[in-house]
This record gives C-alpha cells, structure tokens and sequence, in this order.
C-alpha cells in the first residue's frame, strides 16, 4: 500500500477503506508518511468529501493512534464540551468553572487559534506560568482533587490529531467538515468522554457559514458519538457577529473572568449559561435545563464559580493575582477608541473580518511557527441591532503596532454595517 495511492483516490473522489485510513493515519504519526503527502491529501478531503463511515474509520483511526484515558476510576460520568470555532469565543473560561463549581467534575483538553479563530490555550497563557502541558496521569490526579482540568492535548492522547491540526491551520484546509468531525471526536473519545456538549457555530465568523452546513457537521458527530457509545448534544449558535466584546487573548480573559463575577456583556453571560445548563442535565448534576440553569446562575452569584477558575489556575502553575487583578495582564502600547462616523442601526458586525484582523494584529498565527501577541485585539461595544449615535464609541483597537493598527481599523470599520432603518438582532442559538 502506497500513500500517494490514497490520495490519487482520494483525488477521484473514491471512498477509502478502513485499512487505507488505518495505514495512512499511522504512517502519519511514524514519519513514515511526509507533511507535503498529508497536505496533498487534506486538500482531496476538502474538496471531495468523506462518507459518515470514513469519517468514523477516520476518527476511530486517530483515538487508537495513542493512548485512551480511562476516567471510570476518578469521575462518575466524564461530561466534555467542544465549540467549533469562533471569534471571541471564551466560552470554556466561563463554563468550566460554573459548572465545576455545581458539583460537576470537568477535565477538558483544548487546543490552539486555528485561522481566524481564537484557541483557549492561547487565551490561558496570557496568564503567566499557567501549564498547558499536562501529562495524563496529571491531567487525572487534578481532575479527582480539584474537580477541574483545562490543558492542551496530551502528547499520547490521539497524536495523529494534534499533527493534523496544526497542518491543517496552515494548508487552507480547516474548512473541511469531515476533518472537522474526526478532529474534534477523536480528542473527546481519547480523553475519556462519556457524554459530548459540542457547540457547533454557524455564520459569517464559523467555519460553518450556514445552517446546512453546519447541521450537516452537527448529524457528522452525533453520528460518531452513537457508533462511539457516547451520548452527543449538538447546539447550533450563532457567529455572524463575535461573541460578547473582547476579541484577543488577554481582553478575553478579562471578559471571562467579568463574567464569572456576573459581569461581562448579557450575549455572552447568556450563552454561558446555556452551556453550562446542558452539560449539567447531561452531567446528571440537574434534573432538567432549567434546573442546570438556577445551579449555573447560583455558582456566579455566590462566588463559587470565580473561586474555581483561581482553583484551576493555581492547580496548574499560573500566577493566581492576574486574576484577582486582571488589569495585570499583558497590555497594548496602543489603544485606540474608534467612534461611529455616522448614525443609524448595525445592521452587520462581520465576525470573520474582525477575527482576521485580530489575527493580523499578532493574536493569531498565519503559521505554524508564529509567536502570539496575548496583548492585542479589539473591544467591539455593539451589537446587531444597535441603535447607534455619530461620535459614541464603535471600538477599541489594542495594539503593539502602528502600521498594524491603522491597517486594524480600517478593516474593522468596514465590518461594520450601518443603515437607516431598525435592524433585526440576532439569536444567540438555533436549535
């Protein structure tokens, strides 16, 4: 059997075997099988497609490339939760903590920014000393004692996967909804998941642009989850416009711990809490959603969910008084307030513009190699729908550098759209 064989298939939109993607999948993680042939053959994959049963042969390929972590002996049911990808998505600072402070052990794995879309990894580091390296035996010792775990993908849980992200961020294939698929089943699968939340976005700023495409992701993973023995929960929420203000890594930290303190920006908190109320139904922490709800709220209200997110981070090294004192975090040499130029409703925000932008001030990467600025970013201070006044602030560019920011603020003021007339806002989910 020959790499190029597959991809030659692959190419002529043929469907692989299970022995094909087992051989390739393997060669892959042995070196035996380059970067460029895996490239070549990510492409095939994003132009052609795969059926449910590839993408699962895929997915099982990659969980079996490592070690499958056991969590039976720590947790009485191990809840994960996912989201797709989006801009200014910290969703997973919030939730982790509320619903860790609800009585529900969580230990997730997170990865890095992949394109225009932020990673939490990256957000974490923000704050200094803060580990993101945990080894399994590690990552299982902190989830029975403190009830929470937020690291990167072990090195010998699915390694298959954790190469084929980082190829994939650089080659212009992450689009591709098998490969999202596997992607993301077979870190959850590996790490011991028996109950799946996944957060599947959909819109301008989503790998997802539309809601048939992103159902078609969301049936993709519930398909493996059923074939896996997994219980899978799919939520279709929206990323036409970023998700509550901040975008870049230090400003989302800050955002996140707002909002665990019952602050932050209401489209945000709302969401959170909506996660947070299905992975403790699915948890079988609340009886139902509203009751996973008045739990989640409750953790805010009271502290306890704040107080987990300083537990989490001095379990794993990171400097607790960055977060007692967010405004120690890595700052901007430049900040700039834009103001609206004219008067009118938004009609538009453009997530994705606002996520490349982001990306192009340095809180991104453009390759595999590239440096994080955790400093830069923007504060986007409306909404679609919003009633805005000539002269009041639209945002707020933070940046290291001049050329950059003048080039930021153009591309952010076109992805804001103004017209005359009442603008509809947009859902925060759905289905």
């Amino acid at each position: 059997m020959r790499a190029v064989d597959i991809i030659i298939n692959k190419r002529e939109k043929g469907e692989l075997t299970q022995e094909e993607i087992n051989f390739f999948v393997q060669g892959f993680v042995k070196g035996d099988i380059p970067d460029y042939q895996v490239s070549a053959w990510a492409m095939a994959v994003l132009l052609n497609g795969m059926t449910p049963q590839e993408t699962t042969d895929l997915t099982l390929a990659m969980v079996l490339s490592g070690r499958i972590l056991d969590l039976s002996g720590v947790v009485d049911i191990a809840v994960d939760k996912h989201s797709s990808g989006g801009v200014g998505d910290k969703t997973t600072l919030t939730v982790l903590p509320t619903v860790a402070a609800c009585g529900l052990p969580v230990g997730k794995m997170s990865g890095r920014g992949l394109g225009f879309s932020g990673g939490t990894l990256d957000k974490l580091e923000s704050i200094p000393g803060y580990r993101v390296d945990l080894n399994t035996d590690e990552f299982k010792k902190q989830l029975k004692e403190k009830g929470i775990v937020l690291t990167g993908q072990s090195m010998d849980l699915a390694p298959a996967d954790g190469k084929l992200y980082a190829l994939r961020d650089v080659t212009g294939t992450v689009p591709s909804i098998p490969l999202i698929a596997s992607s993301i089943m077979s870190k959850k699968i590996a790490a011991g998941a028996n109950a799946i939340v996944l957060d599947v976005k959909v819109g301008k700023g989503a790998f997802m642009e539309t809601l048939d495409m992103a159902r078609e992701l969301a049936n993709l993973m519930t398909q493996i989850g059923d074939l896996a023995g997994r219980k899978t929960i799919c939520l279709l929420s929206d990323m036409n416009q970023p998700l509550g203000n901040a975008v870049g890594n230090a400003l989302e930290v800050k955002e996140a711990i707002d909002a665990l303190k019952g602050g932050g920006s209401a489209d945000f908190r709302e969401h959170c809490l909506h996660v947070s109320a299905h992975m403790l139904a699915v948890g079988k922490r609340a009886r139902d959603l509203d009751e996973g709800r008045r739990l989640a709220e409750k953790a805010i209200a009271d502290g306890s969910a704040f107080e987990k997110f300083r537990v989490l981070v001095q379990a794993q090294g990171g400097d607790v008084s960055y977060v007692d004192d967010p405004d120690k975090l890595p700052r901007a040499k430049f900040v700039e307030v834009v103001k609206v130029h004219r008067s009118g409703w938004l009609s538009q925000v453009d997530a994705r513009s606002v996520g490349e932008a982001s990306v192009a001030l340095g809180a991104g990467r453009a390759k595999k190699s590239d440096a994080v600025d955790h400093a830069v970013g923007f504060l986007i201070h409306h909404k679609v729908g919003d009633r805005v006044e000539k002269g009041e602030p639209l945002f707020t560019i933070h940046a290291n550098d001049e050329k950059k920011q003048a080039e930021a603020r153009e591309r952010v003021l076109a992805a804001h759209v103004f017209c005359d007339e009442p603008a509809s806002s947009l859902p925060l989910f759905y289905e």
